[in-house]
């Protein structure tokens, strides 16, 4: 079998066989399928599309290029659930979601990534917890999934490495937003930790990675789809990403507001919406509940309880995190030398937000990365934000801007500025969670 003609086939709109794409996933993972051939077929594949069928076929292959986790001997008690975020900005739900899942019965292996481009990252976010091992050994995951009930890591070098490769590839030559190839590198992680059921959150809006909402559906229904065709149960919601979620936005700024939320003590609204709706959504996937209600409620239970709160603090503790973070956070969460109230020019209403923008002015502040080796300041990024409806002026502020210095505070402050927009009419903001959707 020659890698060309696998290539010609899908460039000429074919349909690739199982034996076509395990032998081109093979060469991935050996290194025999060159960069330039692995290019070549993304390009076709980004041209031509592939079916849920190819698409669960190459999902399978991936994951297979690597260790598939097995959870059936470690008599857990309960479903392997996870969720899965194409991103946004703000977005530290994860963080949540995890142990008010873990906290109602489930065990979730959440196998996380850094930011990409001006979306933030679960793992930088997690980073910024001094000590916490994001990278653990396999042995040491299973361990703390089993004892635990969660644990948010990374990909690991054992874990689908053709997805990473590929991955790598499709970054450098603008094929990453192929909605088959995003559809079988987030399945073939997923498979690879051995899930029972999957939650996607589909972000739609200025702030999210797909540019369009029919895009948006377009990919949730294909994440469906190839899971069904792969023998993982996929339920998806499509979720706004028109303004920052939560407070908050930049890595230990999330972390606080994670912890506040889990201690019950501060949950802005349209952040705790999507928190219990995904949260339910994963009890239901997992067989936990008979309905969303339920799995709201019990979601709820668990966050008044104190429980969830628990078992966050013994995961972080459990993978090499400080055990008393959720009491002291100050002692370890970074904190930016400059704080600063960033006012609107004008009176008015917040209108709109370009969320993208957002995203680009906390790199800018060193909050995220324009390359792979660039280093993160955790400290930096933006609170408090103004929502959607929210009044500003020169005496009421957008946000404040967490900043290394007085001249970055000075950039970030105006590019947050050129980033809102503000009119006279009071709006208000639609719903966080816009639709879900589950197999027919």
């Amino acid at each position: 079998m020659l890698t060309q003609d696998i290539i010609t086939t899908k460039r000429d709109g074919g349909t690739l066989s199982d034996e076509q794409i395990a032998f081109f996933v093979e060469g991935l993972t050996t290194g025999a399928v060159a960069a330039e051939q692995a290019s070549a077929l993304a390009m076709a594949i980004f041209f031509r599309g592939m079916s849920f069928e190819e698409a669960s076929s190459l999902t399978r292959a991936m994951a297979r290029s690597g260790t598939i986790i097995d959870w059936s001997g470690e008599n857990l008690g309960g479903p392997v659930v996870d969720k899965h975020s194409t991103g946004g900005v703000g977005d530290k739900v994860s963080l949540m979601l995890a142990p008010i899942a873990a906290a109602c019965g489930a065990y979730v292996p959440m196998i996380s990534g850094r930011g990409l481009g001006h979306t933030g990252g679960t793992l930088d976010k997690m980073d910024s917890i001094p000590g916490y091992v994001a990278t653990p050994d396999l042995n040491k995951f299973k361990q703390v999934v089993r004892e635990v009930g969660c644990a948010i890591i990374g990909q690991t070098g054992e874990l689908a490495p053709a997805d990473r490769r590929l991955y790598a590839i499709r970054d450098v030559t603008g094929t990453v937003e192929s909605i088959p190839l995003i559809t079988a590198s987030i399945l073939s992680k997923k498979l690879a930790a051995g899930l029972d059921g999957l939650v996607m959150d589909v972000k739609t809006g200025s702030g999210a990675f797909m540019k369009t909402r029919e895009d948006s559906i377009a990919l949730a229904k294909s994440l469906i789809g190839t899971g069904a065709a792969a023998g993982l149960k996929v339920h998806a919601l499509i979720t706004d990403m028109s303004e920052p979620l939560g407070r908050t936005a930049g890595n230990a700024l999330e972390v606080y507001e994670t912890l506040d939320y889990l201690a019950n003590t501060d949950r802005e609204a349209r952040l705790d919406d999507c928190v219990l709706s995904l949260a339910a959504e994963m009890l239901l996937v997992g067989g936990l509940v008979g309905d969303r209600e339920e799995g709201r409620r019990r979601s709820e239970e668990a966050l008044t309880s104190g429980k969830a709160a628990e078992i966050f603090a013994r995961m972080i503790a459990a993978l090499g995190g400080p055990a008393d973070l959720l009491e002291k956070p100050s002692n370890y969460l970074a904190k930016a030398p400059v704080v600063e109230p960033v006012f609107a020019t004008e009176r008015g209403h917040v209108t709109a937000v370009d969320n993208r923008a957002v995203g680009i002015a906390i790199i800018e502040l060193g909050g995220g990365r324009r390359r792979v080796e660039d280093r993160i300041d955790p400290a930096v990024g933006f609170a408090d934000f103004a929502p959607i409806g929210a009044e500003v002026g020169p005496d009421q502020p957008i946000a404040m801007v967490h900043a290394a210095d007085k001249d970055a505070a000075k950039r970030g402050a105006e590019a947050l500025r050129r980033a809102y927009v503000i009119k006279a009419e009071r709006c208000k903001a639609g719903a966080v969670v816009e639709e879900m959707l589950t197999a027919a």
